[in-house]
């Protein structure tokens, strides 16, 4: 019966995130980051934000991975159950007192507060392996490029 319950959760969770998703373009959605005041925060630029959401979830508010451990990640920042969100199947620590289901709509505030509250956390960026694998380290100025934007491209930050 809890495989039944746990299918019956996951289909109704992807129905109603489905009618509000968005998959935002590589400027509007750098716009918003940064109107956000996510450009410089614990010293992350826009360029951090926008490379670890591309290899997260493609822009894709409603996306949805499913991992090996039975947790999964939401939203366009990839927050896990376990850790960040409650999402009714996974025992969760649900830090940042959201449920999975409403990071995964294209209003992007409670995706940002609970990503902001990740990378406040010991780990920072680290925290996800789509910024250390492809981010870290790497020239992210391109991430900007042609979107009409004045903001810090390098981070300052001391990188592992």
């Amino acid at each position: 019966m809890k495989a039944w319950d746990t299918v019956v959760v996951f289909l109704a969770t992807m129905m109603v995130a489905k009618v509000d998703a968005k998959i935002y373009g590589r400027c509007e959605l750098a716009m918003k980051l940064e109107k956000a005041g996510l450009n410089g925060f614990k010293g992350y630029t826009i360029g951090d934000w926008m490379c670890m959401a591309h290899y997260g979830s493609g822009f894709d508010t409603s996306f949805v991975n499913h991992n090996p451990d039975g947790s999964s990640d939401y939203g366009i920042f990839q927050l896990n159950s376990a850790w960040w969100c409650d999402n009714g199947v996974t025992p969760t620590w649900n830090l940042c007192h959201v449920n999975c289901r409403d990071l995964l709509n294209r209003h992007l505030l409670d995706d940002i507060l609970c990503a902001k509250h990740v990378i406040s956390s010991i780990k920072g960026m680290t925290a996800w392996d789509s910024w250390t694998q492809h981010c870290n380290g790497h020239d992210l100025s391109d991430w900007l490029k042609g979107c009409n934007m004045s903001v810090r491209i390098d981070s300052k930050k001391m990188r592992l």
